[in-house]
C-alpha cells in the first residue's frame, strides 16, 4: 500500500494522468522524484514531525512533493490556491512550516506571503524569482533512492474558513514508521466501492482540499491512476470520464448541479458507461438533483458525511438514500448522537447538533480553547452542524449552527431555502442569509447568481419570489433577493457564507459586490 512498492511491479503504469495537458506521471517517476524530494528536505534540515507547506494549484508535480513529504516523515500542510497575503502568512505561522513550496503561478501571493510570515527554505514549481529557488533543479541534486530514516508524515490541513479563521487539524494517533502501512481511505474505498490497482480515478477538486488529496493518494497506494483535472468544467469532465474510461470519481453537488445544467444534447453524447461507483460529500445534495443524478447515472451514486476532523463517518448508496431520500448516511463505525446545548442526547427526529461518538480524535494545532468547544460533557465532538436521524439511524443536516437565521423569534434554516431555489432553471448558485432588520432583529436574504448576467434585474427578483411563495412558507420566504455575479464558493463546494453576510452586516474589511434585485 504505497506507490514505491508500485513502482517494483508495474514501474510503467501511470500513476497520475492530468486531464487537460495529458501530462502522464508512472510509478517509476513518482517513486524516483519523491525519493529525491526526501532527500532534499532532510538536506535543508528537515526532521519527521516537522511541518511543510504547499501553495499550488492542481499541477503535475502536486504528488510528488505529497510523496516526498510523507515518506520523510512530516506534517504537509496544502493551502488553498485562493488565499490572499494575510491568510497564507497566518497559516505559514500557524502551522510552523519550516519550508515552503510555491508554483509561478501563485507567487503574487507566495513572496509576500513568506517575507510576512518569516518563512525559510523556500522553492517554487517554475521560474526563480524573490529568494525563491527552483525546486526541481534543487531536488535533480539529489539521489533517487530512499532516505535512511523514512518514516510516514501525514497531512495536516485547515479548515476552509467558512465561519471564522482556518483552523489546522492534527489528528490523534500513533504514527505508523511504516511508510507502507495500511492506508485507511485506501480499506474503505476497496470496501465501498470496489477499488483495485484497476481504478482509474477522476479528481475534479483541488487537491489542497482534505477529501480529494486523500482519496487520491489512497488509490495510488493501491497502484491505480489519478486523473487530475487542472481545473472544473463540467462538460470537460464528461470528456475526461469518456476519455479515461474512468471508473470512479468524487463530486460535490455543485459539480452535480452544473453537469445537471448542460444541454441535452452535450449530456448525452459522452460514454459514461466505464463507471462502476462515484460518491459525493462536502455539502448535503438537494434531493431533486440526487435524484436526476441517479436517474442519469444509475443506482452507482454514493454519499458520505465526514470532516477534516476525522472524527466520524457516515455512509450511504443510491438504494439507502432512495428508501431515505435527503440522508446524509448512517454511522460507519462511530456512533451518531444529536444533542442539545447543553450535551444532552435527544429523541429520534429530534433537531440538534450532530455528534459523534467513538470516532477518531484531533486538536485544532495550537488553540486548545477550539479544541475543547468541539467536544460536550461526554466527550462526544461535533463539526458544528446541526441536524436530525430518523428511525434507521439515518442522519438528514439542516444547516450549520453559526449559519442559522433568527428572525421575530423563529429559527431558519438556509439551506432548506437554498436548496429550493437552486432547482429554478435561470439560477447558476445560491446563498441564503440573515441580514439586520430594526423590526425582526434578522431579515431573509437571497443572494442569487443567475444563469444569465441579463436576469439580474429587479423584475426577476420579484418573479423567483412569487415562485418561493408557491413551495415555502411565508415566514421562510426571502424579505429580499439580491444578485451576484459569482459567490465565493470554495472550489471543493462549500460556500464562504461568512463572507456575504458579513457584507450586509458591515464586518466585511472588503464588502462584496451586490446588486440589489427587490425587498418585500
Amino acid at each position: 500500500m504505497h506507490p514505491y512498492l508500485h513502482a517494483q511491479t508495474n514501474p510503467d503504469k501511470a500513476a497520475l494522468i492530468m486531464a487537460g495537458s495529458g501530462e502522464t506521471v508512472t510509478y517509476r517517476e513518482l517513486d524516483d522524484r519523491s525519493n529525491q524530494g526526501a532527500q532534499l528536505f532532510r538536506a535543508i534540515g528537515l526532521q519527521a514531525g516537522d511541518g511543510i507547506a504547499f501553495f499550488i494549484e492542481n499541477h503535475p508535480r502536486y504528488y510528488e512533493l505529497l510523496w516526498a513529504a510523507q515518506r520523510a516523515g512530516l506534517r504537509f500542510t496544502c493551502l488553498s490556491s485562493k488565499l490572499t497575503v494575510d491568510e497564507v502568512a497566518y497559516i505559514l505561522q500557524d502551522c510552523q512550516a519550516k519550508a515552503f513550496i510555491a508554483s509561478t503561478a501563485l507567487l503574487g501571493i507566495a513572496v509576500p506571503a513568506a517575507a510576512q510570515a518569516g518563512t525559510s527554505n523556500l522553492y517554487v514549481l517554475g521560474e526563480t524569482a524573490s529568494g525563491f529557488e527552483n525546486f526541481e533543479a534543487a531536488r535533480a541534486r539529489y539521489p533517487a533512492t530512499p532516505i535512511a530514516d523514512q518514516t510516514s508524515g501525514s497531512a495536516m490541513l485547515y479548515s476552509s474558513g467558512t465561519t471564522g479563521r482556518p483552523k489546522g487539524v492534527k489528528r490523534a494517533g500513533v504514527v505508523d514508521p511504516d511508510i507502507a502501512a495500511p492506508n485507511t481511505l485506501a480499506m474503505i474505498g476497496t470496501a465501498l466501492y470496489g477499488w483495485s490497482a484497476d481504478t482509474i480515478y477522476l479528481s475534479p477538486a483541488p487537491l489542497y482540499h482534505a477529501a480529494p488529496l486523500g482519496w487520491s493518494m489512497a488509490v495510488q497506494s493501491l497502484g491505480g491512476t489519478v486523473v487530475m483535472m487542472e481545473g472544473f468544467d463540467a462538460e470537460a469532465a464528461l470528456a475526461a470520464i469518456e476519455r479515461h474510461k474512468v471508473t470512479s470519481a468524487q463530486w460535490v453537488p455543485t459539480h452535480f448541479i452544473r453537469m445537471l445544467k448542460l444541454p441535452d444534447d452535450v449530456r448525452n453524447k459522452y460514454d459514461l458507461s466505464s463507471l462502476t461507483a462515484v460518491f459525493h460529500a462536502a455539502a448535503p445534495c438537494p434531493v431533486p438533483v440526487k435524484e436526476a443524478m441517479i436517474s442519469w447515472w444509475g443506482p452507482i451514486i454514493n454519499e458520505y458525511y465526514a470532516g477534516t476532523e476525522g472524527n466520524g463517518f457516515c455512509v450511504c448508496n443510491s438504494t439507502e438514500w432512495l428508501a431515505h431520500k435527503g440522508s446524509v448516511g448512517k454511522g460507519m463505525g462511530v456512533e451518531v448522537k444529536i444533542c442539545d446545548e447543553d450535551g444532552n442526547e435527544l429523541p429520534v427526529r429530534s433537531e440538534g447538533l450532530v455528534f459523534f461518538a467513538g470516532g477518531g480524535q484531533f486538536e485544532y494545532y495550537g488553540d486548545p480553547a477550539k479544541t475543547a468547544e468541539s467536544l460536550n460533557k461526554h466527550g462526544w465532538s461535533t463539526l458544528g452542524d446541526v441536524g436530525w436521524l430518523d428511525e434507521d439511524g439515518f442522519l438528514y443536516l439542516t444547516d450549520r449552527k453559526s449559519f442559522m437565521i433568527i428572525s421575530g423569534g423563529v429559527n431558519i434554516y438556509p439551506q432548506e431555502i437554498e436548496n429550493l431555489l437552486i432547482g429554478h432553471p435561470k439560477v447558476a448558485d445560491v446563498a441564503v442569509v440573515g441580514a439586520p432588520h430594526e423590526e425582526m432583529g434578522e431579515e431573509v436574504v437571497a443572494v442569487i447568481q443567475p444563469m444569465d448576467w441579463a436576469d439580474a434585474t429587479p423584475e426577476f427578483a420579484a418573479e423567483v419570489s412569487a415562485w418561493l411563495r408557491e413551495r415555502l412558507s411565508h415566514v421562510k420566504s426571502p424579505r429580499r433577493i439580491d444578485f451576484m455575479v459569482e459567490l465565493p464558493r470554495h472550489q471543493t463546494g462549500k460556500l464562504y457564507k461568512r463572507l456575504i453576510r458579513d457584507t450586509y452586516w458591515g464586518k466585511a474589511a472588503t464588502p462584496l459586490e451586490l446588486v440589489a434585485g427587490n425587498r418585500r
